[in-house]
């Protein structure tokens, strides 16, 4: 059976997926790695781990006798930079992007380069420190020099995971184009900074994340994609008309290809930004932070409550308890308001004032649809979509989803499900070098909410 590998790296859960010819998912490993420390005792991914837990995995499916390895692909967590020399050996750690960045080389950077609000407006990128992974390349410039000297190729991870087996170095759009602070979107190149700095010397050429690259004769690799870009590949494959996806996990993005404006100041201090698509076309999105708000919120009501941790998963969606909760707040503000809602307004929601566990948690997730909407529609603004996929946590969320609909009664709401969207994504990004199938229009299973 002809296969393709996808090594799919997220900050806490490593897999390893085999897909046949169909997209099915035939074989597939996990593991959680340790982190390690950076030389400043800031955890970090244990890179040599990481690296060897790579090597051996390709070795043990190069010996399965029931596959044939056609290509391989990789989908990684973004923001992530290591420098390597040469050899293509590491010179440093990897370093983590939630780092604290040093506020006077900050201020220092900004200053240069007109402001945070030009800076963020032509890069598509809010003001976030290391998640600006541009800024930690200048960090190690600034603070680091002789070891930057020594560096040959800055790789974002996915492209480091596949020169591992390729040897060769590459840039990916899709990476550039994540809050990095390097593309300016308005010329659709890099920012000057970049040569300003001396680092586009470092930066490896753009590759087309569709060409692989020929090993061992037989097996393509693919140079690797960002994971948030890679799972909406799927999306844009089987779906023609105008959509939105709001793909849910640790943050809920609205990512829309059916917005290319250019972003307003105004936007960006709401935490909207642009990712660049594979095909090099902006997708305009908004981030919210809320299913660690989820998790946090939920904890407090187990406790509250004297329930286990998971309670939630036995709550389904009771149109009863929800128009309750609209009769007694009424006052609240509605879906319409204007006003950004930058905190969940459950922080400050009396848990006492519940009769019980059920309408807590009704009341939880009507406040994080509340924020959830206006994120939403800063993105959906001017665009023409009429339809949204939910993937990810939410999506089996039945008050989510149901909610969620009712907040949007211009739309179609599906809840959006397919194994593995990043992975998925990576995997049909180099179709055309290893899979001689037409991709069918079935990878995706839709479950519509009526509002």
């Amino acid at each position: 059976m002809n296969v393709v590998a996808i090594f799919d790296i997220g900050k806490t859960n490593k897999k390893v997926f085999l897909f046949d010819e169909n997209y099915r998912i035939v074989w597939e490993k996990s593991t959680n790695l340790e982190e390690t420390v950076d030389e400043d005792g800031f955890p970090c991914e244990e890179i040599n781990t990481l690296t060897n837990w790579i090597l051996d995995k390709l070795s043990e499916l190069k010996e399965l006798s029931e596959y044939k390895l056609k290509a391989i692909n990789f989908s990684t967590y973004g923001a992530s930079f290591l420098y390597v020399d040469e050899e293509g050996t590491p010179l440093t750690p990897l370093y983590n992007y939630l780092k604290p960045y040093p506020e006077v080389l900050k201020e220092g950077f900004y200053a240069k380069y007109k402001g945070e609000k030009k800076f963020a407006v032509k890069t598509a990128s809010p003001v976030l420190g290391s998640l600006n992974s541009g800024m930690q390349i200048y960090r190690l410039k600034e603070e680091k020099p002789e070891l930057f000297e020594k560096v040959k190729y800055c790789l974002h991870l996915p492209q480091y995971l596949s020169s591992l087996s390729t040897h060769r170095y590459f840039t990916d759009i899709t990476s550039i184009g994540c809050h990095t602070g390097l593309w300016n979107y308005k010329k659709m190149k890099y920012h000057k900074w970049v040569t300003n700095e001396g680092i586009i010397a470092k930066l490896p050429p753009i590759h087309n994340v569709e060409v692989s690259i020929k090993i061992e004769n037989e097996i393509s690799v693919g140079i690797g994609l960002h994971d948030s870009s890679a799972a909406i590949i799927p999306y844009i494959l089987n779906f023609t008309e105008p959509f939105l996806l709001l793909s849910t996990g640790t943050w809920s993005i609205s990512m829309n290809p059916f917005n290319d404006t250019p972003l307003t100041t105004e936007e960006l201090q709401k935490d909207c930004l642009c990712y660049l698509q594979y095909k090099q076309k902006p997708v305009k999105s908004a981030r919210l932070f809320s299913g660690n708000e989820h998790e946090v919120q939920t904890k407090k009501i187990a406790k509250h409550f004297g329930l286990p941790e998971d309670f939630f998963k036995e709550i389904t969606y009771n149109k009863d308890v929800v128009a309750d909760l609209r009769i007694t707040n009424f006052k609240e503000s509605s879906f319409n308001t204007d006003t950004y809602i930058a905190k969940c307004p459950f922080e400050n929601r009396n848990l006492d004032s519940f009769k019980n566990h059920e309408v807590a948690y009704h009341q939880l997730i009507k406040d994080i649809i509340a924020q959830q909407v206006l994120s939403t529609r800063l993105v959906i603004h001017n665009s023409p979509v009429k339809k949204i996929f939910v993937d990810g946590g939410f999506s089996k969320n039945s008050i989510f989803m149901n909610l969620l609909a009712q907040a949007f009664p211009e739309m179609e709401v599906y809840a959006a499900s397919m194994a593995q969207a990043s992975a998925l994504g990576a995997a049909l990004a180099i179709h055309n070098s290893w899979n001689p199938k037409p991709i069918q229009n079935d990878l995706i299973d839709l479950k519509f909410y009526k509002h």
